[in-house]
């Protein structure tokens, strides 16, 4: 079988040059191509005979590595999308995940972990490092608080709150004082641990109490 066609997409010579001197040990892999610019590697891609699998940077100095992904699933679906980038952010690795990129690896990541990394890749796998999979593993800051406890009332006024109307309207309806709404509210805050109305009314949509 021959073998498999990669190609590494990064604005940064000595990390092609890196990435080339350790890639170019495996046998079954034959570097196709290296290029400091997204549309350079596109204009490629249209012309290769096939690339199977991308080592990919985000930042380029062109086109946006977001952009770049998504282009290589139009001209060839087939072509494996490997990001190798600094950005350790858990919406960029989850952006990049769902405009199709098979795995996704920070910049230090070791030898081996890159090298494995490839071949899951090529297997059909979704290859994480440990880094990035320690980030997606963590949760989120709100879904580290459990859900409040909410009395009746209070679920009442938190959806009077959401609805945008004020304490007096509140008081009017429930036939309370204005004194007794702005307790809920603050009651609301607390237990939310939100600083604002804003906040307040994310967190309950997220918790799906409204």
């Amino acid at each position: 079988m021959s073998a498999n066609r990669l190609v590494i997409v990064d604005d940064h010579p000595i990390v092609i040059q890196g990435l080339s001197a350790l890639l170019q040990a495996e046998e079954d892999l034959h570097i196709a191509g290296t290029f400091t610019t997204g549309n350079a590697f596109l204009t490629f891609l249209k012309e290769a005979e096939r690339v199977d699998i991308v080592l990919l940077d985000i930042t380029l100095p062109d086109i946006n590595g977001v952009e770049v992904c998504k282009e290589i699933k139009k001209i060839s679906p087939e072509t494996k999308v490997l990001i190798i980038s600094n950005h350790s952010e858990r919406s960029i690795i989850m952006q990049m995940l769902q405009q199709g990129a098979s795995g996704y690896l920070l910049k230090n990541a070791s030898s081996e972990e890159l090298v494995r990394c490839v071949y899951d890749v090529l297997a059909g796998k979704i290859a994480l490092s440990a880094e990035v999979t320690a980030i997606m593993t963590r949760p989120l800051q709100n879904e580290l608080k459990d859900i409040p406890h909410l009395t009746k009332r209070e679920i009442q006024v938190l959806g009077m709150i959401a609805e945008g109307r004020t304490s007096a309207s509140i008081a009017e309806e429930l036939c309370v004082s204005q004194f007794t709404v702005e307790t809920h509210r603050r009651n609301l805050m607390q237990k939310f641990d939100a600083s604002n109305t804003a906040a307040l009314i994310k967190m309950a949509a997220a918790q799906k109490l409204l």
